[in-house]
């Protein structure tokens, strides 16, 4: 039983798989290899996943959500159709999607699969994605960093020569930093750092307020469907300005038409910060690793937003490096993962290949400073980018005199107040109480940490050398098994549309969307040329359906790609020179 690996995105997810000696990217039930991360309820209660919900992102704002990965592991809720769901659900949504095309194009059932994941998730962010995969019916026992499943794939055939590469993986979402040493058959991260909250949607963002700003318009005044509109808008200006040097959005709002032309240097200018923001973990992950730019081998590009020239001339500029992009950056880390699945099942090819892992985020313990007044602070025992597995000790002393217990508080995180990281967990562990004023005891306290992100901790009182030891689990990190299996029954409750209705339900989406983004003739015509595509539907014969749905695609296309100066006559042609052809 073939095990699979799944690239899930903050924009788009992949499903690939290790077969005849090389790995195979799964096509969704509409041929495509992208399945947007996006996914929405419809009126009857119906769960939409993919290009279907992405198609209702404007017109059906409150039933459908996009981005829910980058609150993956925290308390944000999602509220649409008015049910509620947590990031992890909604990515469970998309998971058990991918796992179905994967059973449709393997013609097996399909029960494991390998994870990727930013390589600056945290512990709660690593579990809420291991939790998504059981809730869509996967057994989820390794989840792999993003980079370094491109840095795999791009090892792969390469293996006599040493290397350093800087992935570079920017996507929808995230942005993540990692340095990563390549020698024999090991892949091995030295240093990670990243932005969970940076991406592509963020230059998006930056254009739809330029436009605003030109147009003199506020953000207030926008309707939930006009701001929807607007990032649309934006990202496909975006696009066009990654072919030429000068491109034009429109959009409607308030029932008026606003335009904004805007060339290369604009995108600059509106991007100025977003690739500050980008220069502050590259210099992170260059100093944690002791590297200098000269150092680095190859540029990997990872994610549709590197795509950007702007993005690869910015990393050219500092580092005076052509990035590569021999494998697209849309796919790198699915062919990765894939392969990752591969060496899991010992594939012959990729059996002998290791890739490590290193510890992301310092691991430390809660400390009283010698002002009691001033508050805890955190000691490192385990420092980020240790390469894992890795074990650490670290002696300290209880803190008052006559004390029977030590709360050993174990701290994940980069700040020097305690607080301020994340909390895993305590342990309370019993030492002999001192005699006079001037009595501490020492308590020796080591981590253990695997690839797995489990964490062990040994705590020994040096005078006595009793141990306490124990496994660390947050209660918020993991789920048992039974509140797993009841969240999945709940979920299943939930109807999930007909696989073999998506087309049309895509289409019909599609129509929904662009008569929303429309008015005047363009919005009656699309309302029309729907009609007929609904009426053609309801006749529940396929030929005529099969028709109707290439007439209608055909006119879409007409009225989203072209000028709104002359849509209209290209749509009495194509009507026209239809109308000749019945004749």
């Amino acid at each position: 039983m073939a095990i699979v690996g799944i690239d899930l995105g903050t924009t788009n997810s992949l499903v690939s798989v290790w077969q005849e000696d090389s790995c195979t990217l799964i096509p969704n039930n509409l041929g495509e290899y992208l399945t947007p991360s996006v996914v929405g309820v419809d009126e009857n209660g119906e769960i939409l996943v993919g290009r279907t919900a992405k198609e209702r992102l404007i017109s059906h704002p409150d039933r459908t959500a996009a981005s829910f990965k980058r609150f993956m592991g925290t308390e944000e809720e999602f509220f649409l159709g008015g049910r509620r769901f947590s990031a992890s659900d909604l990515s469970s949504f998309v998971l058990k999607q991918l796992k179905e095309d994967a059973e449709a194009f393997l013609k097996e059932p399909v029960e494991e699969a390998v994870i990727s994941v930013p390589a600056y998730f945290n512990d709660l962010q690593r579990n809420a994605t291991k939790i998504a995969g059981e809730l869509a019916g996967f057994r989820v026992e390794r989840i792999v960093n993003e980079p370094s499943a491109a840095a795999l794939a791009y090892r792969f055939g390469k293996m006599e020569e040493d290397q350093t590469f800087l992935v570079f993986d920017f996507g929808g979402g995230t942005l993540d930093i990692s340095i990563v040493d390549a020698f024999d058959n090991v892949v091995e991260i030295t240093a990670v750092a990243g932005d969970n909250h940076l991406g592509g949607d963020d230059i998006n963002k930056a254009i739809a307020e330029k436009f605003l700003s030109v147009s003199g318009l506020d953000f207030g005044m926008l309707t939930k469907e006009e701001w929807a509109a607007l990032l649309k808008a934006s990202e496909k200006l975006k696009m066009e300005l990654s072919k030429s040097s000068q491109a034009e959005m429109e959009t409607v709002i308030s029932g008026r038409l606003y335009g904004m032309q805007m060339d290369s240097r604009g995108l600059l200018e509106a991007s100025t910060q977003i690739m500050e923001s980008i220069g502050m973990p590259l210099t992170r992950a260059l100093s944690d690793g002791g590297y200098e730019w000269k150092d680095i081998d190859d540029i990997i590009l990872v994610g549709g937003s590197s795509k950007m020239p702007l993005v690869q001339n910015y990393l050219q500029f500092l580092s005076g490096k052509k990035p590569l992009s021999r494998i697209d950056p849309d796919v790198a880390v699915a062919v990765g993962v894939g392969m990752y699945a591969g060496i899991k099942e010992r594939m012959a090819v990729v059996k002998d290949m290791m890739l490590t892992d290193i510890c992301p985020f310092t691991l430390g313990i809660e400390v009283s400073q010698e002002d009691r007044e001033a508050p805890s602070v955190m000691s490192p025992i385990i420092e980020r980018n240790s390469v894992l597995p890795v074990s650490r000790a670290a002696r300290y002393f209880t803190a008052n005199p006559f004390q029977q217990f030590c709360t050993v508080v174990i701290l994940q995180g980069e700040h020097r107040i305690a607080k301020q990281n994340l909390c895993l967990g305590r342990l309370e562990v019993p030492v002999p109480m001192g005699k006079t004023e001037q009595d501490r005891e020492a308590i020796d306290v080591r981590y253990t940490y695997d690839m797995n992100g489990i964490l062990e901790i040994d705590v020994t009182v040096v005078s006595t050398q009793e141990k306490t030891s124990k496994v660390i689990v947050n209660p918020s990190i993991r789920l048992s098994e039974e509140e797993i299996q009841k969240r999945r029954e709940e979920l299943q409750k939930l109807k999930i549309h007909p696989r073999d209705q998506e087309k049309n339900r895509l289409l019909l989406a599609r129509g929904d969307r662009v008569f929303e983004e429309n008015t005047g003739d363009v919005r009656k015509y699309t309302g029309r040329f729907m009609g007929e595509f609904t009426a053609a539907l309801n006749t529940q014969d396929a030929r005529k359906i099969e028709k109707a749905y290439i007439r209608t695609n055909e006119l879409l296309n007409i009225i989203e790609n072209s000028p709104k100066r002359s849509v209209i006559l290209r749509l009495d042609k194509y009507l026209y020179d239809e109308w000749r052809k019945d004749s």
